[in-house]
C-alpha cells in the first residue's frame, strides 16, 4: 500500500430517531475509532468525521407520534448520542449533524451543480396520497405487505424482514403509517438522478480499485447489473433540506442522497470553511476509509462515487470500504420494543467502557454474522481482560513495588531467554501493525493480547519470586523484561481500549502523549505509581440483574 501522508476516516451516520445499540456501534463507529487512533499513532494527519442523520420520513413519523416538531426531537437525540459517543471514548474530530448550516448549504449547491451538468431530469410519478392527512406518503409514511417475502409491516422504502429496497407503490394492502387509512394514488413530479449516464465510469472505478476486496467488488457489480437505474432525488415531505430548484422549494432532498454528502460537509465544517478541507478530498496523498454495515455497501461503492463523478471535479473516491456483517443478540435481531439486545447507554451503566469495547472488537462480524451472548461476554472478559491482561500487569507492577522500591530495574547481562522474549514482543507489535493496516481488527487485537499471554508464560517459567531470594540480578532482568512488554501493551492496545491503555501508562509513570514507536522504546530506572487492579471478574447474573434494574427505573 502507498504510504499516504493523511487519512480521512468516516463511518455511517447514526439515524437519530433512537439511541444506537451494540450492533450499530461495532458496525461502524467503534471500528472507525480503532483505525483513526491507529493512524494517529503512526504519525498520519487524520480527520475522523461522522454525525447524526436527522432528516427523512422516519424522523418525521416519530416526531408526529410524539407530538413534537422533528427539529425538537433531533435536537434532544443528537445531544444524547453525541455525549454517549464521548463516554465510549470515540475520538471524532467532528461529530456533527445534518441540520448544520455547512451541510445544508453544501447539499443544495452540490445538487444544483449536478442539475447544471445535465445529470438531473424531471419526471411525473404516481405516489400514494392520504386524503385524511392531506399528505403524500413517501418511504416510512406508508406500511404494507412486502411483495417479495410477504412481511406485513414492510415500509415504503425497504422491507425490514428480507432487506429488499421498495417503492411505496409496490406495497400490497398499503396503509398510512400515521392514521391507518388506505391511500389513493396521485400524480406528482420529482427530480431524478440519471445514474445510467455514469454506469461505465462507475464500473471502471470498481474494477480498477485496488483497495476493494473481492466481496465488495462482487456485491457492487451485481448491484450495477440489477439496480443501477435513475432514482428520485426529491421527496414530498416537509422535514429535510429544501430542493434548490426554482418552483420545487416545497420538496426536500431524499435523505439517502443527502446524508452521504455529510462526509464532505463535516470535513468542511471541521476546517471552518477554509480550503484546508480540500486536502482530504482532492489531494491524492489522502487515504480514505468508510466503515459501514453490509447493507450500505452499494451506497458507498456505487452511489456516492457516481455523485462525486457527476460534479466533474476530481474528488478522492472511496478507497477502503470496511463493511461488517450483522451482529445478533443471543441469536435474535436487536429489538428495542421486544427488549432484545443492549443499547449503548445501558451498557455504560453496567460496566466500564473498555469491557464492551474489547469484546465488541473481539467478536466483530468481519466475515459472517456474529452472535453476542452474555455468557460468552462474561467468559472473554474474565479470561482475557482479568486473568491474562490485568493479572500480568498487576503481577509485574506489584513485584516492582515490593522488591525494587517502585523502580523499574536496569538490566545487566540479559540471558538468552530475556532476549528471546523481547524479540518475540517486537514480532507481535509488528503483527498488530500489519493487521491494523489491513483493517483486520480482530486479528490485530489477538496479536496484541498475545503479548500479555507471552508475559504470563514468561513469568511462570522464570519465577522472579524465587530468583529474588538468591539472585537479585536475575530477578531484576526478568522484571525489566516484563516491563518492556507492559510498555508495548500500553501502545498497541490504545486503539482498542484507550482508557485502559492510559491507566497502564500512568502506572508505569509514562507520558500520555506517545506514538507507535514507543512500543519498542526501552524503559528503565523509572519510578512507577501505585499498582492498580485494572479489571474484575464479572458474572452473567450481575449483568442481567443490572439490565433489569436499569430498565425498571
Amino acid at each position: 500500500m502507498k504510504d499516504f501522508q493523511r487519512v480521512l476516516v468516516t463511518c455511517a451516520w447514526p439515524y437519530i430517531y433512537t439511541i444506537p445499540h451494540l450492533g450499530n456501534l461495532i458496525g461502524s463507529v467503534l471500528s472507525a475509532d480503532v483505525i483513526a487512533r491507529y493512524h494517529r499513532l503512526k504519525g498520519k494527519e487524520v480527520v475522523f468525521v461522522s454525525g447524526s442523520d436527522e432528516h427523512g420520513t422516519p424522523i418525521e413519523v416519530e416526531a408526529i407520534r410524539q407530538n413534537k416538531h422533528p427539529k425538537d426531537l433531533t435536537d434532544e437525540n443528537h445531544a444524547i448520542v453525541k455525549k454517549l459517543f464521548e463516554e465510549w471514548w470515540i475520538s471524532f474530530d467532528n461529530y456533527t449533524r445534518t441540520e448544520n448550516e455547512y451541510h445544508k448549504k453544501f447539499v443544495r449547491e452540490f445538487y444544483y451543480k449536478l442539475y447544471k451538468n445535465g445529470y438531473l431530469f424531471k419526471k411525473q410519478v404516481i405516489q400514494p396520497f392520504c386524503e385524511n392527512c392531506n399528505r403524500y406518503l413517501p418511504d416510512r409514511f406508508i406500511l404494507g405487505t412486502c411483495p417479495y417475502c410477504g412481511y406485513e409491516k414492510a415500509r415504503g422504502d425497504q422491507c425490514e424482514e428480507c432487506g429488499n429496497l421498495l417503492e411505496p407503490t409496490q406495497l400490497i394492502n398499503p396503509k398510512c403509517a400515521i392514521c391507518g387509512n388506505q391511500p389513493i394514488n396521485k400524480i406528482t413530479e420529482h427530480f431524478f438522478i440519471d445514474f445510467p449516464k455514469l454506469r461505465d465510469k462507475v464500473i471502471k472505478y470498481i474494477q480498477e480499485n485496488a483497495y476493494f476486496d473481492k466481496r465488495i467488488k462482487t456485491i457492487s457489480l451485481n448491484y450495477i447489473k440489477d439496480e443501477f437505474k435513475a432514482r428520485a432525488l426529491t421527496r414530498d415531505n416537509k422535514w429535510g433540506i429544501p430542493a434548490p430548484f426554482e418552483g420545487y422549494e416545497n420538496k426536500t432532498i431524499y435523505v439517502w442522497f443527502e446524508a452521504v454528502l455529510g462526509y464532505i460537509s463535516a470535513t468542511i465544517e471541521y476546517f471552518k470553511g477554509n480550503d484546508e478541507w480540500k486536502k482530504f478530498w482532492f489531494d491524492n496523498n489522502t487515504l480514505t476509509y468508510y466503515f459501514i454495515g453490509k447493507d450500505n455497501i452499494p451506497f458507498h461503492s456505487i452511489i456516492f462515487p457516481a455523485l462525486l463523478m457527476a460534479t466533474g471535479e476530481k474528488y478522492n473516491l472511496p478507497h477502503i470500504i470496511s463493511a461488517t456483517e450483522f451482529l445478533t443478540f443471543e441469536g435474535k435481531k436487536f429489538s428495542k420494543s421486544q427488549g432484545i439486545g443492549i443499547w449503548i447507554d445501558e451498557a455504560l451503566k453496567i460496566l466500564d467502557v473498555d469491557y464492551w469495547r474489547y469484546y465488541l472488537i473481539y467478536i466483530r462480524p468481519e466475515e459472517r454474522d456474529t452472535e453476542f451472548t452474555i455468557n460468552n461476554f462474561v467468559e472473554i472478559v474474565n479470561s482475557h481482560l482479568n486473568d491474562t491482561l490485568g493479572n500480568f500487569i498487576y503481577r509485574v507492577t506489584s513485584f516492582i513495588k515490593n522488591n525494587f522500591n517502585y523502580t523499574i530495574p536496569e538490566p545487566r547481562d540479559l540471558q538468552e531467554e530475556e532476549i528471546k522474549v523481547i524479540n518475540l514482543r517486537n514480532e507481535l507489535v509488528n503483527k498488530v501493525d500489519k493487521a491494523l493496516s489491513e483493517v483486520k481488527l480482530r486479528e490485530a487485537l489477538n496479536f496484541a493480547m498475545e503479548i500479555a499471554r507471552e508475559g504470563n508464560r514468561y513469568l511462570n517459567e522464570r519465577k522472579p519470586w524465587e530468583a529474588i531470594k538468591s539472585d537479585v540480578k536475575l530477578a531484576a532482568n526478568i522484571i525489566y523484561t516484563a516491563s518492556q512488554l507492559i510498555n508495548s501493551l500500553s501502545v498497541v492496545l490504545f486503539p482498542f481500549i484507550p482508557k485502559t491503555s492510559l491507566k497502564i501508562r500512568k502506572q508505569l509513570n509514562l507520558t500520555e502523549k506517545f506514538d507507535w514507536n514507543e512500543a519498542f522504546k526501552e524503559i528503565k530506572n523509572i519510578k512507577i505509581n501505585e499498582p492498580e487492579i485494572l479489571f474484575r471478574k464479572i458474572s452473567a447474573e450481575f449483568i442481567l440483574k443490572r439490565l433489569e434494574e436499569i430498565r425498571s427505573s
